[in-house]
Protein backbone atom coordinates (compact mmCIF):
# COMPACT_ATOMS: atom_id res chain seq x y z
CA UNK A 1 0.00 0.00 0.00
CA UNK A 2 1.15 3.25 -0.64
CA UNK A 3 -0.06 6.63 -0.81
CA UNK A 4 -1.04 8.45 -4.34
CA UNK A 5 0.91 11.41 -3.50
CA UNK A 6 4.11 9.28 -2.63
CA UNK A 7 3.50 7.23 -5.80
CA UNK A 8 3.52 10.16 -8.21
CA UNK A 9 6.58 12.00 -6.35
CA UNK A 10 8.63 8.91 -6.88
CA UNK A 11 7.40 8.65 -10.65
CA UNK A 12 8.03 12.64 -11.12
CA UNK A 13 11.41 12.20 -9.72
CA UNK A 14 12.31 9.02 -11.86
CA UNK A 15 11.18 10.25 -15.30
CA UNK A 16 11.76 14.56 -14.86
CA UNK A 17 8.76 15.03 -17.06
CA UNK A 18 9.74 19.23 -16.77
CA UNK A 19 12.49 18.72 -18.16
CA UNK A 20 10.04 17.87 -21.41
CA UNK A 21 7.74 19.76 -23.89
CA UNK A 22 5.47 17.10 -24.74
CA UNK A 23 1.88 16.58 -26.33
CA UNK A 24 0.14 16.22 -23.10
CA UNK A 25 0.42 16.25 -19.39
CA UNK A 26 2.62 13.99 -17.97
CA UNK A 27 2.17 12.66 -14.37
CA UNK A 28 -1.58 12.37 -12.53
CA UNK A 29 -4.22 13.09 -14.96
CA UNK A 30 -7.00 11.94 -13.50
CA UNK A 31 -7.30 11.86 -9.35
CA UNK A 32 -8.70 8.81 -7.65
CA UNK A 33 -8.22 7.06 -4.44
CA UNK A 34 -5.19 8.76 -2.13
CA UNK A 35 -3.82 5.48 -1.06
CA UNK A 36 -3.08 2.87 -3.78
CA UNK A 37 -2.36 -0.91 -3.64
CA UNK A 38 -2.55 -1.87 -6.53
CA UNK A 39 -1.99 -0.53 -10.26
CA UNK A 40 -2.92 -2.01 -13.33
CA UNK A 41 -0.34 -1.52 -16.31
CA UNK A 42 -1.42 -0.45 -19.79
CA UNK A 43 -0.58 1.04 -23.34
CA UNK A 44 -3.25 3.24 -24.01
CA UNK A 45 -5.88 4.48 -21.68
CA UNK A 46 -8.69 2.98 -23.51
CA UNK A 47 -11.97 1.47 -22.41
CA UNK A 48 -11.03 -2.23 -22.35
CA UNK A 49 -7.96 -1.07 -20.09
CA UNK A 50 -9.98 0.86 -17.56
CA UNK A 51 -12.39 -1.92 -17.50
CA UNK A 52 -9.89 -4.51 -17.10
CA UNK A 53 -8.66 -2.24 -14.01
CA UNK A 54 -12.38 -2.05 -12.85
CA UNK A 55 -12.68 -5.85 -12.88
CA UNK A 56 -9.30 -6.19 -10.79
CA UNK A 57 -10.69 -3.52 -8.48
CA UNK A 58 -7.47 -1.49 -9.53
CA UNK A 59 -6.69 1.53 -7.32
CA UNK A 60 -4.36 3.27 -10.55
CA UNK A 61 -3.85 2.91 -13.67
CA UNK A 62 -0.64 3.47 -15.50
CA UNK A 63 -0.39 3.87 -18.94
CA UNK A 64 1.87 5.41 -22.44
CA UNK A 65 -0.73 6.75 -23.88
CA UNK A 66 -3.51 9.14 -21.69
CA UNK A 67 -5.69 11.87 -22.75
CA UNK A 68 -5.47 15.43 -22.79
CA UNK A 69 -3.48 15.85 -25.97
CA UNK A 70 -2.80 18.74 -27.66
CA UNK A 71 -5.24 19.90 -30.22
CA UNK A 72 -7.48 17.23 -28.79
CA UNK A 73 -11.44 18.41 -28.03
CA UNK A 74 -11.99 19.67 -24.78
CA UNK A 75 -15.50 18.86 -24.14
CA UNK A 76 -16.09 15.82 -21.75
CA UNK A 77 -18.43 14.12 -24.00
CA UNK A 78 -19.42 10.85 -26.41
CA UNK A 79 -16.51 8.13 -25.64
CA UNK A 80 -13.68 10.77 -23.86
CA UNK A 81 -16.71 11.19 -21.37
CA UNK A 82 -17.23 7.61 -20.64
CA UNK A 83 -13.73 7.07 -20.32
CA UNK A 84 -13.83 9.60 -17.58
CA UNK A 85 -16.80 8.58 -15.85
CA UNK A 86 -15.35 5.02 -15.40
CA UNK A 87 -12.54 6.46 -13.72
CA UNK A 88 -14.31 9.08 -11.30
CA UNK A 89 -17.24 6.44 -10.59
CA UNK A 90 -14.45 3.80 -9.52
CA UNK A 91 -12.13 6.30 -7.53
CA UNK A 92 -9.50 4.99 -9.87
CA UNK A 93 -6.41 7.40 -10.65
CA UNK A 94 -4.99 7.62 -14.27
CA UNK A 95 -1.56 8.31 -14.61
CA UNK A 96 0.36 8.92 -17.75
CA UNK A 97 4.32 9.64 -18.83
CA UNK A 98 4.72 9.84 -22.76
CA UNK A 99 8.27 10.84 -24.04
CA UNK A 100 9.53 10.99 -20.47
CA UNK A 101 9.03 7.16 -20.48
CA UNK A 102 10.03 7.36 -24.34
CA UNK A 103 13.46 8.00 -23.62
CA UNK A 104 14.10 7.10 -19.98
CA UNK A 105 17.79 5.21 -19.96
CA UNK A 106 16.64 2.64 -17.80
CA UNK A 107 12.96 2.35 -17.48
CA UNK A 108 12.59 4.00 -21.46
CA UNK A 109 10.78 2.27 -24.20
CA UNK A 110 13.72 2.15 -26.33
CA UNK A 111 16.08 0.93 -23.71
CA UNK A 112 13.49 -1.74 -23.20
CA UNK A 113 12.92 -2.97 -26.51
CA UNK A 114 17.05 -2.52 -27.36
CA UNK A 115 17.50 -5.38 -24.60
CA UNK A 116 14.55 -7.05 -25.94
CA UNK A 117 16.33 -7.28 -29.38
CA UNK A 118 19.80 -7.84 -28.36
CA UNK A 119 21.14 -4.13 -29.93
CA UNK A 120 23.40 -1.86 -27.81
CA UNK A 121 22.54 1.23 -27.02
CA UNK A 122 25.47 3.20 -28.57
CA UNK A 123 24.04 7.33 -28.51
CA UNK A 124 21.12 9.15 -29.35
CA UNK A 125 19.36 9.29 -32.88
CA UNK A 126 19.51 13.14 -32.51
CA UNK A 127 23.14 13.52 -31.23
CA UNK A 128 22.99 17.03 -30.32
CA UNK A 129 19.97 16.67 -28.04
CA UNK A 130 20.67 15.13 -24.50
CA UNK A 131 16.98 13.54 -24.50
CA UNK A 132 17.05 12.16 -27.87
CA UNK A 133 13.20 9.93 -28.33
CA UNK A 134 16.00 7.27 -30.56
CA UNK A 135 18.69 5.96 -30.00
CA UNK A 136 21.34 3.81 -32.20
CA UNK A 137 23.50 0.76 -32.15
CA UNK A 138 24.60 -2.43 -32.84
CA UNK A 139 23.32 -6.34 -33.00
CA UNK A 140 24.90 -8.54 -31.12
CA UNK A 141 25.51 -10.34 -34.93
CA UNK A 142 25.27 -9.45 -38.25
CA UNK A 143 22.60 -10.28 -40.04
CA UNK A 144 19.99 -10.26 -43.19
CA UNK A 145 16.99 -7.88 -43.53
CA UNK A 146 15.04 -10.96 -43.47
CA UNK A 147 16.73 -12.48 -40.64
CA UNK A 148 16.38 -9.00 -38.24
CA UNK A 149 12.59 -9.46 -39.68
CA UNK A 150 12.20 -12.82 -38.30
CA UNK A 151 13.95 -11.71 -35.12
CA UNK A 152 11.67 -9.32 -34.76
CA UNK A 153 8.68 -11.02 -35.58
CA UNK A 154 9.90 -13.65 -32.69
CA UNK A 155 10.74 -10.96 -29.94
CA UNK A 156 7.43 -8.75 -30.12
CA UNK A 157 5.21 -11.77 -31.63
CA UNK A 158 4.31 -9.76 -34.50
CA UNK A 159 5.23 -9.70 -38.16
CA UNK A 160 6.62 -6.47 -38.85
CA UNK A 161 6.93 -4.83 -42.42
CA UNK A 162 9.96 -4.89 -44.01
CA UNK A 163 11.34 -2.26 -46.87
CA UNK A 164 14.28 -3.28 -48.38
CA UNK A 165 16.73 -1.00 -50.19
CA UNK A 166 16.87 -0.36 -54.04
CA UNK A 167 19.76 1.78 -53.93
CA UNK A 168 23.69 1.49 -52.69
CA UNK A 169 25.02 -2.06 -51.27
CA UNK A 170 21.81 -3.46 -51.10
CA UNK A 171 23.54 -6.89 -49.89
CA UNK A 172 25.28 -5.70 -46.98
CA UNK A 173 24.39 -7.14 -44.00
CA UNK A 174 22.59 -5.29 -41.20
CA UNK A 175 25.00 -4.28 -38.35
CA UNK A 176 24.28 -0.99 -36.90
CA UNK A 177 20.71 -0.14 -36.11
CA UNK A 178 18.77 3.13 -35.29
CA UNK A 179 14.95 2.76 -33.81
CA UNK A 180 12.62 4.98 -32.11
CA UNK A 181 9.38 3.58 -30.83
CA UNK A 182 6.10 4.25 -31.67
CA UNK A 183 5.20 6.66 -34.80
CA UNK A 184 8.37 7.72 -35.01
CA UNK A 185 8.76 6.96 -38.79
CA UNK A 186 9.06 10.21 -39.60
CA UNK A 187 12.90 10.32 -38.47
CA UNK A 188 14.10 7.93 -40.95
CA UNK A 189 15.90 10.42 -42.41
CA UNK A 190 17.69 11.08 -39.18
CA UNK A 191 19.13 7.31 -39.36
CA UNK A 192 20.29 7.78 -42.70
CA UNK A 193 22.44 10.66 -41.51
CA UNK A 194 23.84 8.26 -39.03
CA UNK A 195 24.90 5.93 -41.74
CA UNK A 196 23.30 3.15 -39.78
CA UNK A 197 21.96 -0.20 -41.76
CA UNK A 198 18.63 -0.33 -40.91
CA UNK A 199 15.94 2.00 -38.85
CA UNK A 200 12.89 0.29 -37.30
CA UNK A 201 10.04 2.23 -35.75
CA UNK A 202 6.39 1.59 -34.72
CA UNK A 203 4.62 3.12 -37.72
CA UNK A 204 4.98 3.82 -41.53
CA UNK A 205 3.81 6.28 -44.07
CA UNK A 206 3.38 5.70 -47.90
CA UNK A 207 6.74 8.17 -48.18
CA UNK A 208 8.66 6.39 -45.98
CA UNK A 209 8.78 3.41 -48.54
CA UNK A 210 10.38 5.20 -51.06
CA UNK A 211 12.63 6.90 -48.43
CA UNK A 212 13.88 3.34 -47.38
CA UNK A 213 14.05 2.02 -51.41
CA UNK A 214 16.26 5.13 -52.58
CA UNK A 215 18.30 5.77 -49.52
CA UNK A 216 19.90 2.51 -49.13
CA UNK A 217 18.00 1.25 -45.46
CA UNK A 218 16.27 -1.35 -44.33
CA UNK A 219 13.17 0.02 -42.52
CA UNK A 220 11.10 -2.20 -40.29
CA UNK A 221 7.35 -1.21 -39.19
CA UNK A 222 7.16 -3.39 -35.93
CA UNK A 223 3.70 -1.88 -34.19
CA UNK A 224 3.18 1.27 -32.19
CA UNK A 225 1.51 -0.68 -29.71
CA UNK A 226 4.16 -3.66 -29.70
CA UNK A 227 6.95 -1.54 -29.76
CA UNK A 228 5.63 0.32 -26.54
CA UNK A 229 4.86 -2.35 -24.24
CA UNK A 230 7.98 -2.72 -22.30
CA UNK A 231 8.55 0.76 -20.78
CA UNK A 232 5.53 1.02 -18.57
CA UNK A 233 6.36 -2.79 -17.28
CA UNK A 234 9.93 -2.22 -16.47
CA UNK A 235 8.55 0.81 -14.96
CA UNK A 236 5.86 -0.84 -12.39
CA UNK A 237 8.28 -3.72 -11.49
CA UNK A 238 10.37 -0.32 -10.04
CA UNK A 239 7.51 0.66 -8.24
CA UNK A 240 6.41 -3.10 -6.96
CA UNK A 241 10.29 -2.86 -5.29
CA UNK A 242 10.10 0.39 -4.26
CA UNK A 243 6.49 1.20 -3.05
CA UNK A 244 5.16 -2.26 -2.23
CA UNK A 245 1.85 -2.12 -4.43
CA UNK A 246 0.91 -5.03 -6.98
CA UNK A 247 1.18 -3.88 -10.75
CA UNK A 248 -0.40 -6.21 -13.40
CA UNK A 249 0.34 -5.63 -17.04
CA UNK A 250 -2.80 -5.85 -19.47
CA UNK A 251 -2.14 -6.12 -23.27
CA UNK A 252 -4.88 -4.57 -24.87
CA UNK A 253 -3.77 -6.24 -28.20
CA UNK A 254 -3.63 -3.25 -31.08
CA UNK A 255 -2.22 -4.29 -34.28
CA UNK A 256 -1.11 -1.44 -35.30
Amino acid sequence: MALLVDLIKLLDDTLSPQLFKDYCPNGLQVEGASEVNKIVLGVTACQSLIDAAIERKADAILVHHGYFWRNEMAQLVGMKKERIKSLLINDISLIAYHLPLDVHPLYGNNVQLAQRLGISVDGGLEPDNPRSVGSFGCLAQSMSGDSLASHIEKVLGRKPLHIAPERGDVQREITQVAWCTGGAQSYIEKAVALGVDAYITGEVSEATVHTAREMGIHFFAAGHHATERYGVQALGKMLAEKMGVITEFVDIDNPV
